[in-house]
């Protein structure tokens, strides 16, 4: 299959598939960071940010799966190799272990705005290929980091 089987333009959807590519990559390692915060929670805050930190990755989880399989609805192949998301993610692994509750936290809140921001590359490279199905499920995952982003704030004591 390839785009123009859902009416799409190859050449126009390219830049978003190696986008959706980027993302997948980035969002791999973000689900591994929660999944780490969630393992190693300790001290005070453990019972309300290991659900927490549950609930992100269990959505992160099946985020990845929906751009996985956009991009194969594009007509091209996920990146489906861990040494390719260390390698295109501009999110960094870290280590857990022994990490503060609220740096933890930090950390999320890191890899949200990045994942922010390339989520609004997308969004304008899916306007510029006409591609309102990527634009309407990147959009909808933007939503929920926002959301999230504004509660992981409140909960740290930020601004």
């Amino acid at each position: 299959m390839d785009a123009k089987e859902i009416s799409l333009n190859e050449k126009e959807v390219k830049p978003v598939v190696d986008l959706l590519n980027d993302y997948l990559a980035n969002y791999h390692i973000h689900y591994q960071k929660l999944r780490g915060c969630h393992w190693n929670i300790k001290g005070q805050n453990f019972f309300t940010l290991h659900i927490k930190f549950e609930e992100l990755y269990t959505n992160a989880q099946l985020t990845i799966d929906e751009i996985a399989e956009r991009v194969l609805t594009l007509g091209k192949p996920p990146h489906s190799r861990f040494a390719d998301y260390i390698k295109e993610s501009k999110i960094k692994e870290i280590d857990t272990i022994g990490l503060k509750d609220l740096d933890m936290v930090d950390a999320i809140l890191d890899d949200m705005a990045t994942l922010i921001e390339i989520e609004r590359e997308i969004l304008e490279a899916t306007a510029n290929a006409g591609d309102d199905g990527s634009n309407d499920m990147v959009n909808r995952f933007m939503q929920f980091k926002e959301k999230n982003t504004w509660m992981l704030r409140s909960f740290a004591g930020k601004k």
